[in-house]
């Protein structure tokens, strides 16, 4: 019998990033929602993987270790590139990811500025607060705060004020492709296109990025994520046929109340004909 959801969740943040609950509480979330196979994946950052895999060990959950690294990608595009079945002790990956977190302070306060331009004051305190350490200052942050004190109805600051071309925007250079590809696979994980309906390329920019991203050694995408329509899937699972790529799957949560609907721990099943990241990692879906 096909399964309609699986449980297993390979993209999820903790408060070692944006996500607002701490490791320990994302797990034990995940535990309720009947996890197997959970990944952890803070953004440009492994701090949060050690904690987890202890943890794991407690909740009789497997831990997937993980990241999510931030890349400039043609004049300017960011996307996020997971990295799956990662050695979190990897120097090379553990330093260039700190090079990543450094600038994310001085990103945060250009938006302050930005935003104050337009008559919102104190934006870049407000998000800091809000940030477990300045170094995972993000745009989430902002997000979170601009709600919180009424510019915006959940789910609309990034479209509001944060995205490209808004009022708080202000352009930052990641992490190249195809560096960010070589880290992954130097640390023995499986690079993976992150949420790629969220960007809203065309189809051939996608492929583009697709192309580029397989020539560097890329080996997967996201067919199943909360920030992905039915419509989006359908077109993703598509492309992951054409260009022989690994389906994956994840949450992408942040936080509880957030927009996006799927909580830890499961999620639904990828469409059947597409190969999958999971035997890479370990996981036989033939005995969940």
């Amino acid at each position: 019998m096909e399964k309609k959801y699986i449980p297993i969740d390979l993209h999820c943040h903790t408060n070692h990033s944006d996500g607002a609950l701490s490791v320990r509480d994302v797990l034990n979330l995940a535990k309720q929602n009947g996890a197997q196979y959970q990944a952890i994946t803070d953004h440009d950052t492994v701090d949060g993987v050690a904690e987890a895999r202890s943890i794991g060990d407690e909740l009789n959950l497997n831990i997937i270790g993980g990241v999510e690294i931030s890349v400039t990608w043609q004049k300017g595009n960011l996307v996020h590139i997971v990295g799956l079945g990662i050695d979190e002790n990897n120097q090379q990956l553990v330093s260039e990811l700190a090079k990543l977190r450094a600038s994310r302070l001085e990103r945060g306060r250009r938006i302050g500025v930005n935003l104050a331009k337009i008559g919102i004051s104190g934006a870049f305190e407000g998000a800091l607060a809000l940030a477990d350490k300045p170094e995972s200052l993000s745009r989430t942050h902002f997000n979170r705060w601009l709600i919180n004190q009424g510019y915006a109805k959940e789910g609309k600051a990034f479209e509001r004020y944060l995205a490209p071309g808004k009022p708080g925007y202000t352009q930052q250079t990641w992490a190249e492709l195809s560096d960010c590809v070589r880290w992954i696979k130097e640390s023995r994980g499986i690079a993976v296109i992150a949420h790629p309906g969220r960007y809203n390329f065309t189809r051939t920019k996608l492929v583009r990025l697709i192309e580029e991203f397989k020539s560097y050694g890329g080996q997967g995408i996201e067919v199943i994520s909360s920030s992905h329509s039915l419509i989006e899937q359908e077109n993703i699972a598509s492309l992951c046929t054409k260009y022989d790529l690994l389906a994956s799957c994840g949450s992408d949560f942040h936080q509880a109340d957030g927009f996006r609907k799927i909580l830890p721990g499961g999620n639904k099943a990828i469409p059947l004909g597409l190969k999958t990241v999971f035997p890479y990692l370990g996981i036989d879906i033939t005995q969940l």
